[in-house]
């Protein structure tokens, strides 16, 4: 499973557990972070407002 965030500008391809270096965050390094969350790929891709249901 992945997902597709956003965060400052840019779009992220993520997974779980993956640790990935962003810009303009406003956060010390170890923080816990949400961002938003664009589309999720598990099996079926889902974008929009299914991403809730994801």
């Amino acid at each position: 499973m992945y997902a597709i965030i956003a965060t400052g500008g840019k779009q992220y391809k993520v997974s779980e557990g993956d640790e990935i270096r962003v810009e303009k965050l406003d956060a010390a390094e170890g923080d816990k972070v949400t961002f938003d969350v664009i589309a999720v790929n598990d099996g079926s891709l889902k974008a929009g407002k299914d991403v809730a249901s994801a």
